[in-house]
């Protein structure tokens, strides 16, 4: 079984690279309004893999260019409160040199839905899902509401088997 890329939570995978669900503690940090002009906002989440299917090109077989993983993820605050969730796909784009995969992820969240999207690297060891799935960054390509015109980044990590931590780093 290959891992979820994306959250992302996933994150997707992923985001992705999502997994199979462990309680952790939220932690969430939340600064100023990315909507007003010219402020930044960081956002950090606790991401737990609710759904996860995947698509591969060869049914038992090797990972190859083109399979895809759809995936929806949970989002958690500081003090464990279901805020939010994200959900996406990634595509294997390169099974040789540690694998690669783009993922396209939305992340809804109150006041609005956020839009990312990028790469993520060494999804693949010797032939096989990288376990734990690596950390990654993407970059946020816009969103709704107050993060109507939004920028910036999400960084991603797995923290323990089907969570991960986002963290959104929002310029406006």
């Amino acid at each position: 079984m290959r891992p979820i890329r994306a959250a992302c939570l996933a994150t997707t995978t992923a985001l992705v690279t999502l997994l199979t669900c462990a309680p952790v503690a939220a932690t969430a940090t939340d600064t100023d309004s990315a909507h007003a002009k010219g402020k930044a906002r960081v956002i950090t989440l606790i991401g737990r893999l609710a759904q996860q299917t995947r698509f591969p090109v060869n049914p038992g077989g090797a990972p190859a260019q083109g399979d895809r993983t759809v995936f929806r993820s949970v989002l958690f605050d500081e003090n464990d409160n279901e805020v939010g969730e994200t959900g996406g796909t990634c595509t294997t784009t390169r099974v040789d040199n540690g694998g690669a995969e783009v993922c396209v992820v939305t992340y809804t969240l109150p006041g609005g839905q956020l839009e990312v999207q990028g790469m993520l690297f060494g999804i693949l060891t010797g032939g096989l899902p990288t376990i734990p799935p690596p950390p990654f960054d993407n970059g946020i390509t816009g969103g709704t509401g107050e993060f109507d015109r939004a920028r910036g980044s999400v960084h991603a990590e797995t923290i323990a088997p089907g969570t991960r931590r986002f963290t959104i780093d929002l310029k406006h």
